[in-house]
């Protein structure tokens, strides 16, 4: 398995020598920001992301609609660390060398990197917690499936894994993500929904001007109404 890609005629290697050759022609300062972006920059995104959708939900839904999608974002880191020790055996098993290891010419943007390839770790978690982030709402979850597409470009550009490392990352992150959001789930939103009843903790799950716009159950007035017949509130006057 260690031979995967090894030949220059392979597609895999030929895209890889596409996309990181423009790192060779770019600036220096360009190079700088695209390793700040792949090493930390998108995930960052990825944390602000989550918690603008949070936000937003815990605002505009209903009890029983943000009850369901706070518990889908809780999942959604929970399932990029699941999906990451998945990946230990996977690169145990297959002991794909970095590409830098068997390819000459590359512009390796960060170094020290002496683990194996296949499949890279952050396209991993970017996916996993993009498609959390897709099961809670769907218009936040296109925004970071992009940001989670974008990373895996920047690991390629990066010279530190081929693109089928990166593929294999999104297959992971998306299988992990989606086959055990069911389970997930399950176990969660009775979590959250205890939360939302919480005096000091309602406010993770929703807002006090959500809970105010929800309609509110007046008690139905069962007093015997016969002439004659007092009823409570004649009694209480």
């Amino acid at each position: 398995m260690a031979g995967l890609a090894r030949d220059g005629a392979n597609p895999d290697v030929g895209l890889l020598y596409d996309i990181n050759g423009l790192a060779r022609s770019a600036p220096p300062w360009f190079d700088r920001v695209m390793e700040f972006v792949g090493e930390y920059g998108i995930m960052l995104a990825l944390v602000l992301v989550v918690l603008w959708c949070w936000w937003t939900v815990r605002r505009r839904g209903t009890s029983e609609d943000s009850v369901g999608a706070v518990a889908a974002l809780v999942w959604a880191p929970l399932a990029a660390g699941i999906a990451v020790l998945v990946n230990v055996p996977i690169r145990g098993f297959v002991e794909r060398p970095r590409p830098f290891v068997d390819h000459q010419g590359l512009e390796v943007l960060v170094a020290g990197k002496t683990d194996f390839s296949f499949v890279s770790d952050h396209s991993t978690m970017a996916m996993a917690i993009a498609v959390g982030v897709f099961v809670a709402h769907r218009g936040f979850g296109f925004a970071a499936i992009g940001l989670a597409l974008a990373e895996g470009f920047c690991r390629v550009y990066m010279g530190v894994h081929y693109p089928t490392d990166v593929i294999g990352g999104f297959a992971l992150g998306t299988a992990v993500a989606l086959l055990l959001a069911p389970l997930a789930l399950a176990l969660l939103t009775p979590l959250v929904a205890t939360f939302s009843r919480s005096d000091h903790a309602a406010w993770l799950v929703r807002s006090r001007r959500a809970a105010s716009r929800e309609p509110h159950h007046e008690t139905l007035d069962i007093s015997d109404t016969r002439p004659g017949v007092p009823g409570p509130n004649d009694l209480a006057a």
